[in-house]
């Protein structure tokens, strides 16, 4: 380990325990509840295994009242609860770090769909949210005083049966817009009771869960506080810097342990597109001088020196980490070891958090063994070596093509990519130089770094093979990684790609890529792709001095960038660049002069000056010489070709993510067969579950 490194493997005091160093994952969600309790042991126990002193699990309901249905929550609600968890615990505990718990109360945030339970609230104030998938028409009630004393007793016997799980830390909550916050915030305590007015009177309820948790687990767990100090930042305040100065400083030593966020997930989770490393600081900053008990917080960090400049500056006790954990579980083994030029770093893409929207246990771009590592046996840095290594053609050096020759060389193979451009990458060397994306070239950079040294590997760039070349190569297994184009297909009121549209001025993102940009304007971008791309495109044609207007079928700017946090900054970004936005339209026709667009809804019909249009709709797959090998079985049989298979892109088209994985799988298998999937299964028993 490099000395400059080494405040970060110092212990850390947190009431009664020790976190042995300074790494610590902070909770998030991971899509994993009760219903897999072995997948989510595994995938929390790599972490520990990995290095991270404490790892929490996200959030875990402390009663029906809190039913986040139908994205993916924890539970500890009862015995079998406490046996789910304590598998995570037991996982973490064998590699020596600390379990933590995030005890959860949704409060009027939670919609209860489920359990129809009247969510609860300080003043009836409902989540008015804008998003169709987090609106509910159950309405908050008023909490009276034997509401408040029930959720404080229920987060009492919750933390009593995380204590029974072997949790090391307990949690309470008041961050994000659940119940403690709202009793923070004017706007969702208009209470004129003890509870509500006065800050210090705010405060009284987040303090008594606070201290009522104590009570409850004694000397055996810390006690931490999360909260969400971005709009309390923001607030003047009577005696204080800031509403959140004052907040903290009311509680400074309450807890045993701060963790202090932002509000809302699109500022907390930000992407890397709009959120650089380290942005929680001017937030947050300020914590560890009023309280003298430890403060945690995050900030996407990847860069060693960057934790240990939150330290040695007194910004933070120990570096939070959510999203980093998830790309690289061994990030704090490999800093201690010296290898932190071998840390799988997180893009901040934000394909974990859509996960978790989605309903279903977290992806990651850059690892692929996420929420694997016990359904598949996958694991992030130890992989089945082969007995009989096989000679390996990877046709394609992108995402997928990348991946696939990594791992299989790792797994012991003889390994060649051969790429046709002269650089490796595939798509991501056009989309990691748009406005933004420049960490996303990490997916690259890191594979190619580490598949170079490798004796087992050879790297071909420059190299178009044909079917004749592969067959005369003649590997024993090919895998055709050579990506999809994207299509001029138009978009269809059945929502499905209609017709080809052939037009003078008509571009896709593939002649962007070539460089063959448009070169005047005005420019549409007709977007139904409706994830990030379309927006930059926009985004990039603007920055080039182009007037440009950005139309889709979807109700807003990049549609699917909700699932990724995005969507308001894209709005933003347009906005600030003078793109004209249009939605919910249909892109009728194009002449090379006029683009003729009608409303989804009604069928009004608008007509944009147009001398450009650029098409972001459909890509299908490049695969034709997969399907030129395979329909010549004799041969390929006559060369001791034994399989030739797709991946990525040249399979299926989707988000990066998709590719990587599919990639990482084929070398899996190679020698193996088909990957065998595990299915979880909760833990109940029939006393517990009649009740």
């Amino acid at each position: 380990m490099r000395p400059q490194y080494q405040a970060l493997f110092e212990p850390v005091r947190i009431g009664p325990v020790t976190a042995p160093n300074r790494f610590y994952q902070v909770p998030h969600a991971s899509g994993m509840t009760e219903a897999n309790p072995r997948v989510r042991a595994a995938f929390r126990g790599v972490k520990a295994e990995g290095g991270w002193g404490v790892v929490c699990t996200g959030a875990v309901s402390t009663h029906p009242s809190s039913d986040d249905s139908p994205l993916p929550f924890a539970r500890l609600w009862d015995d079998n609860d406490v046996r789910a968890h304590a598998m995570m615990c037991d996982a973490v505990h064998e590699h020596g770090a600390l379990a933590g718990v995030e005890l959860w109360h949704g409060g009027g945030a939670a919609m209860n769909r489920s359990s129809r339970i009247s969510p609860y609230s300080p003043s009836g104030m409902p989540w008015a949210a804008t998003h169709v998938g987090f609106m509910g028409q159950l309405k908050p009630r008023v909490m009276d005083r034997k509401d408040i004393r029930d959720v404080i007793r229920w987060q009492v016997e919750a933390a009593k049966r995380a204590r029974r799980a072997g949790f090391d830390i307990v949690y309470v909550y008041a961050g994000m817009g659940y119940l403690g916050y709202q009793f923070l915030l004017p706007e969702t305590n208009r209470r004129s009771d003890e509870y509500g007015g006065s800050m210090a009177n705010r405060t009284r309820f987040v303090r008594e869960l606070v201290e009522a948790t104590k009570d409850a687990v004694g000397d055996s767990c810390g006690v931490a506080l999360r909260i969400s100090l971005e709009e309390l930042r923001a607030r003047p305040s009577e005696h204080y810097e800031s509403q959140a100065h004052e907040v903290v400083s009311l509680m400074a030593d309450v807890p045993d342990l701060w963790d202090v966020k932002m509000d809302s997930s699109p500022t907390d989770c930000g992407a890397s597109r709009f959120r650089e490393e380290g942005a929680h600081e001017p937030v947050i900053d300020f914590v560890k001088r009023v309280t003298s008990v430890p403060v945690v917080g995050v900030g996407r960090f990847t860069s060693p020196d960057s934790m240990v400049s939150q330290i040695r500056r007194g910004v933070l006790d120990l570096i939070g980490a959510a999203r980093p954990s998830i790309a690289d579980p061994f990030l704090p083994n490999k800093i201690r070891e010296g290898r932190e030029d071998e840390i799988r770093e997180c893009i901040g893409c934000n394909i974990c958090i859509a996960s978790w929207h989605d309903g279903v246990p977290i992806r990651c771009t850059q690892n692929a063994t996420v929420g694997e590592e016990w359904r598949r046996g996958w694991h992030p840095e130890q992989f089945q070596l082969t007995s009989k290594p096989e000679s390996v053609l990877i046709v394609g050096g992108g995402p997928a093509g990348l991946e696939a020759g990594l791992i299989a060389a790792r797994r012991g193979h003889d390994v060649s990519i051969a790429e046709e451009q002269e650089e490796f990458g595939g798509r991501l060397r056009f989309e990691a130089a748009l406005p933004g994306l420049t960490a996303w070239g990490r997916v690259r950079d890191y594979r190619l770094q580490a598949l170079r040294p490798m004796s087992n590997v050879n790297l071909y760039p420059a190299s178009r093979l044909t079917a004749d070349d592969i067959i005369e190569l003649a590997p024993q297994k090919v895998a055709i990684a050579t990506g999809a184009a994207w299509t001029k297909l138009l978009y269809s009121a059945l929502e499905v790609p209609g017709d080809e549209l052939v037009a003078p001025g008509l571009y896709t993102p593939d002649d962007l890529a070539v460089g063959n940009w448009p070169g005047q304007g005005p420019v549409l971008v007709y977007d139904y792709d409706n994830y990030y791309l379309g927006g930059l495109v926009a985004e990039a044609l603007a920055k080039r001095g182009l007037s440009v207007h950005y139309a889709t079928p979807a109700g807003h700017a990049s549609a699917w960038t909700i699932m990724t946090n995005e969507q308001p900054f894209v709005h933003q970004a347009l906005y600030k660049l003078g793109v004209g936005l249009t939605t919910l339209s249909l892109l009728d026709s194009f002449d090379g002069n006029t683009a003729r667009l009608s409303s989804l809804f009604t069928g009004e019909q608008q007509e944009f000056p147009a001398a450009a249009l650029v098409l972001v709709g459909t890509r299908l797959p490049k695969d034709a010489l997969y399907h030129e090998l395979v329909n010549q079985a004799d041969r390929l049989e006559q060369a001791g070709i034994t399989e030739v298979c797709r991946i990525g892109d040249a399979r299926a088209p989707g988000a990066i993510a998709h590719a990587v994985h599919s990639g990482h799988e084929f070398a899996q298998t190679l020698g193996v067969g088909e990957s065998v999937v595990l299915r979880d299964v909760p833990i109940t028993t029939e006393e517990t579950a009649a009740s």
